[in-house]
């Protein structure tokens, strides 16, 4: 889908595109994926952008509510089985997310509306919302949400 959609459709050159090879064994692909970013970055993996959403369980990357990669500080990439969608998942973790430059959050639909309430006003509870543990620092995150998902949120006073 990002091919189709994004990749397909702007000048980058091939060489530049890392994709996770989930046509490989869950755990393999999590290795080879953590290798590969290794090789290019060297010391610390610092991206410019992450472009994230939020599913209606708080999930967000592949990091679902309970599993234990919303705690992962060491590995770069994990894979995990997720029983709520009946499939493994490979993400990238909190050590790689919160190291970007800038995480930008699409969010739509009122479907999102309670979670996104709870992910920003809720207390801090990343097992139960995992897009709670997404806090890059130094970097930036930017909420991009319409009206249907933001109609739960507590308006601005003043």
């Amino acid at each position: 889908m990002a091919e189709a959609m994004l990749l397909g459709r702007v000048p980058i050159p091939r060489q530049q595109i890392y994709r996770m090879r989930g046509e490989l064994p869950p755990e393999e692909a999590a290795v080879d994926y953590e290798r590969e970013l290794k090789a290019f970055f060297k010391d610390q993996p610092r991206l410019d952008v992450i472009l994230l959403g939020i599913g209606d369980n708080g999930h967000t990357a592949s990091l679902f509510p309970g599993l234990t990669a919303v705690h992962e500080q060491q590995r770069w990439v994990v894979a995990e089985y997720v029983a709520e969608v009946d499939m493994w998942r490979l993400t990238l973790t909190p050590a790689v997310i919160n190291l970007a430059r800038e995480v930008i959050f699409l969010v739509s639909g009122a479907a999102k509306a309670s979670m996104l309430r709870q992910v920003l006003e809720g207390p801090f509870a990343p097992d139960e919302r995992p897009a709670q543990i997404v806090r890059p620092s130094p970097g930036e995150v930017t909420w991009l949400v319409d009206a249907a998902a933001a109609a739960k949120l507590t308006p601005p006073t003043g």
